[in-house]
């Protein structure tokens, strides 16, 4: 990684695909992650999610995985990048890059920092739901 082992960010920007510099020439294996906010949410078409953090506790948590990962698993570096704010349906609110000796520690590592990550750190998410086809945007639907 260019500077740091680990890179770790919270943002309200669209999330930017790693470059060369974020790659260790050491590193034999470079396992690339995204996850991105998926058009179904509980079987139900949404719009996009609204997350929400405490950024620096986010931070400070993301941070703290990363460095567990490094010495759990050995690792060359870490790039660990969440979005905040409204992601729309398609684009990713998570990257993360894991660079390492060997793939089979890239992976495992990508997979227990996610982990990690979905247990530890304070993020929250909100999807927007789609109204339903039948009802025009901005029209006022009554019940009974």
């Amino acid at each position: 990684m260019a500077n740091s082992v680990c890179n770790v960010l919270v943002t309200e920007a669209a999330l930017q695909n790693p470059t060369e510099d974020d790659v260790d020439p050491t590193a034999g294996a470079i396992v690339d992650f995204r996850g991105v906010v998926r058009k179904l949410e509980d079987a139900r078409e949404i719009e996009g999610i609204d997350y929400e953090a405490n950024e620096a506790m986010a931070k400070h948590q993301m941070k703290i995985i990363a460095d567990a990962a490094v010495g759990k698993f050995h690792l060359e570096g870490v790039l660990l990048h969440h979005r905040i704010g409204f992601v729309p349906a398609g684009e990713a609110s998570l990257l993360l890059r894991v660079c390492a000796g060997h793939r089979g520690v890239a992976f495992e590592a990508s997979k227990w920092i996610v982990d990690e990550l979905k247990q530890k750190v304070p993020i929250w998410k909100k999807p927007r739901f789609k109204a339903p086809s039948h009802i025009r945007e901005n029209e006022i639907v009554r019940t009974r």
